[in-house]
């Protein structure tokens, strides 16, 4: 079985490797890194060796890092071992790769869904819906962009309805509040003035990374798309997108029992900081927590650093993504969509889980 990892900003790494009753056997170890001493790759290779072939990514990289150690401790090893272009969670990534464990993105086919304007409920629904739909073998990926019928304020699935928002200003602009899946921060969200997607993806997309890793993993390619419309943003925070004029995204997760990521993002396209300011309670220690004297300037506008029409900005993250990745166009089926509204009925339009943290 053959597996490759290419490190992010670092080398490949090739592993080919037989499994025998149960155990991985006859490793073998390349790639264009950089390691020393040379003798370094046989203990590389042989601390790979017995492993369980369903040890995860944790267990082999801790496997190559104790055994350098000891063969260093032992004097197997001229010096100390230096690994520079990889490490030994790279190669531990590149065994589950070639055990068909962990998966790259060329080893999916995006199906790519812009439904048109939906009631906030039956979008927060969908996520679920379709991150199920992966988990149990009914779907492939997705890529999903969201449109609206009416202002919503989305919340984190464990943030407080009464200290995130201010129910009497909602209710005189006349917003719904809705509690997704997913952790995260609040979003206020109008037609027009946010640019909201959902990315669902097998678990194998992101085997072995932390949380952490797998916001800056699978936000990459959004930072790319930025760049197309004349954006320069980076990571900021764990789940944060930012330019050098401030805040321009945040995403949030939801993993399911089953082997589904659920990955979404909200960026402010042209928001208006007045009314959301009113309708969110944005406390100082939040705002001081990230560098910032006025709430106002929290979240920087696209439409300001692009000179795009919002229809313009969204085709072109599509493209961007559709020209990285295998996708094609696709559609929510009938019973998707149907499952959606009863969910947004009997869940996401309820008092009861609006206020499931009051």
């Amino acid at each position: 079985m053959h597996g490759e990892y290419k490190v992010p900003g670092g080398k490949l790494v090739v592993v080919d490797v037989d499994v025998v009753d149960g155990v991985l056997s006859g490793t073998s170890v390349s790639g264009d890194f950089f390691l020393e001493p040379d003798e370094a790759l046989d203990v590389v290779r042989s601390a790979l060796d017995g492993q369980p072939a369903d040890a995860p990514t944790s267990r082999l990289a801790a496997a190559v890092d104790d055994a350098l150690a000891t063969a260093h401790a032992d004097g197997r090893l001229s010096q100390p071992p230096v690994m520079v272009g990889f490490d030994a969670r790279a190669v531990a990534v590149a065994v589950r790769r070639a055990l068909g464990l962990s998966t790259a993105w060329a080893d999916h086919t995006f199906e790519v869904l812009h439904p048109g304007p939906l009631p906030p409920a039956v979008h927060t629904a969908l996520d679920q819906v379709l991150t199920e739909e992966l988990a149990a073998g009914r779907r492939g990926p997705t890529l999903r962009f969201w449109e609206w019928v009416e202002p919503a304020v989305i919340i984190g699935s464990f943030q407080s309805l009464r200290n995130e928002v201010d129910l009497e200003a909602v209710e005189r602009y006349g917003i719904t509040v809705v509690r997704r899946v997913s952790g995260g921060g609040a979003m206020f969200m109008e037609a027009g003035n946010c640019i909201t997607f959902s990315l669902v993806v097998p678990a194998s997309l992101v085997d072995g990374m932390s949380f952490e890793e797998s916001y800056a993993f699978l936000n990459q390619w959004v930072l790319g798309a930025l760049a197309d419309v004349g954006v320069r943003a980076e990571l900021s925070g764990l789940n944060d997108i930012s330019s050098p004029a401030g805040k321009i995204a945040g995403s949030a997760q939801k993993r399911v029992v089953g082997g589904a990521v659920l990955h979404h993002v909200t960026m402010s396209y042209d928001i208006d900081a007045t009314k959301m300011l009113e309708v969110l309670r944005i406390g100082r220690e939040k705002l001081s927590d990230k560098g910032t004297r006025s709430a106002n300037k929290r979240v920087d506008p696209v439409r300001s650093q692009t000179h795009l029409a919002r229809e313009a900005v969204i085709a072109a993250f599509r493209a961007h993504f559709e020209a990285h990745y295998a996708t094609r166009e696709g559609e929510l089926r009938p019973d998707e969509l149907a499952r959606a509204q009863e969910l947004a009925r009997t869940k996401f339009a309820d008092p009861a889980w609006t206020a499931r943290v009051p």
